[in-house]
């Protein structure tokens, strides 16, 4: 799959004397140091991340650990310190300021945690927002705008004002804008953590729905894990600016890098969010005739409740109603136990390879 966007060795530091800084940190400074030192702050550390084209890159982390500075560093709201960002092999950091117009009006749009709509244009109006900038029609703004406001389940609000809508409405209006920029990037900073958690359910229930038919390349940044694991095509943890570990959020869980990753995910409920497909073993395997089917994307979870308690029961694991493995209830019942800490991610086992 092609590679959207390419963040390489990118570094970002806060102060006034950040060039002078950065030689500090590249000589092995650490951020708590380098603040005590030079006053100095060290917000990313020799990032490098592939984001591939049609895919939901899911940045997380702590607070502090870098994951917003990082998502506006993709669309120079931030400048970066050092490094490359290649958007389509372009370097988004030699840009001028008319190519980066450019980019953000077409390129790549943004979905806020605030809502940032504007409180005296109205849902359609602030729907419309990219195209009026681009001078469109009248007509073509408000068709573009309508139909995506129908697809983000807001028929029959578009004169209405942000202030009569709730949150989780109002967030849906975001979206319809993100979404009729027409761009083919969609940063997203914690674009749901302002929600209920129902309505934050309902949010990212909506976004799977869309990325099927889409197939935008979506950066999303959040703190909350589940929402990690649930929307993540690509995972990529931050700790203090720095990459801990990246990979496929099924990878992560069963094979942590190190001990802060292993915490980090240590209280997920794994038979809810590990998935058959990372359990399963070939179909020469099964040494025992097949219990029954079970779809390659179903939850651990899922498969326990119909073994009703049995562990001997081998299931065949089908994609698209094709065999595809096996699935012994004993590699099941294994895969809850939290693994020991690898060394290794998904990208260095790669290359070990």
């Amino acid at each position: 799959m092609t590679v959207k966007i390419a963040v390489k060795n990118l570094y970002k530091i806060f102060g006034d004397a950040s060039e002078e800084a950065l030689e500090k940190v590249k000589a092995g400074m650490g951020k708590a140091e380098l603040l005590e030192s030079t006053g100095q702050g060290l917000g990313l550390h020799n990032v490098n991340v592939r984001m591939k084209e049609g895919e939901i890159t899911v940045i997380m982390g702590l607070s502090g650990s870098g994951k917003s500075t990082l998502v506006r560093c993709l669309n120079r709201l931030i400048e970066p310190t050092g490094g490359e960002i290649l958007l389509d092999g372009e370097n988004v950091l030699a840009f001028d300021e008319a190519q980066l117009r450019e980019m953000r009006r077409k390129r790549m749009s943004m979905v806020f945690q605030k809502f940032a709509l504007f409180p005296h244009r109205t849902v359609l109006q602030n729907t419309a927002l990219a195209m009026t900038i681009e001078s469109a029609s009248l007509k073509e703004r408000e068709a573009e705008a309508e139909h995506w406001l129908g697809r983000v389940g807001l028929d029959g609000y578009g004169a209405s004002m942000p202030d009569q809508l709730s949150g989780g409405m109002q967030q849906r209006v975001g979206l319809a804008r993100a979404l009729a920029s027409n761009a083919e990037v969609m940063l997203m900073d914690e674009a749901f953590s302002a929600l209920d958690p129902l309505i934050r359910t309902d949010m990212q229930n909506l976004l799977i729905e869309l990325q099927r038919e889409l197939k935008k390349t979506i950066v999303f940044i959040t703190h909350d894990l589940d929402e990690a694991l649930k929307l993540a095509d690509h995972l990529v943890i931050l700790k203090d600016g720095a990459v801990v570990q990246q990979g496929e959020p099924q990878r992560i869980l069963l094979k942590p890098k190190d001990p802060y990753v292993e915490n980090f995910i240590g209280d997920i409920n794994r038979a809810r969010v590990l998935r058959t497909r990372s359990v399963m073993q070939s179909l020469q395997t099964a040494n025992r005739p097949f219990a029954g089917d079970v779809d390659h994307d179903d939850n651990l979870e899922s498969v326990i409740a119909r073994a009703e308690g049995e562990v001997d029961r081998v299931y065949r694991v089908v994609r698209d109603g094709q065999p595809v493995g096996a699935l012994d209830m004993r590699d099941l019942l294994r895969a809850l136990v939290p693994a020991e800490p690898t060394g290794l991610d998904d990208d260095d086992e790669e290359t070990a390879a």
